[in-house]
């Protein structure tokens, strides 16, 4: 199995092939110059519903409680 193969390589090896299957991955992902307008427009948009009262917030206390609920 390629998993027990690379868990029996040396340290270092197992770092470079870390490395480059995490690479491989970024390859990817979009360009972050096109990304980013599209993040800072959808983040905008939703400050403007905050703001204006339109969308209903929970406290993080209670998010994190029932994050921590579900979880057990």
């Amino acid at each position: 199995m390629i998993e027990a193969d690379a868990l029996g390589l040396p340290a270092n090896e197992r770092a470079r092939l870390a490395r480059r299957l995490i690479e491989s991955l970024d390859e990817r992902i979009e360009d972050p110059a096109e990304v980013e307008p599209a993040w800072k427009a959808e983040i905008q948009r939703r400050l403007e519903e905050y703001r204006a009262g339109k969308v209903q917030t929970t406290p993080a206390a209670d998010v994190l409680s029932d994050a921590r609920r579900r979880l057990r």
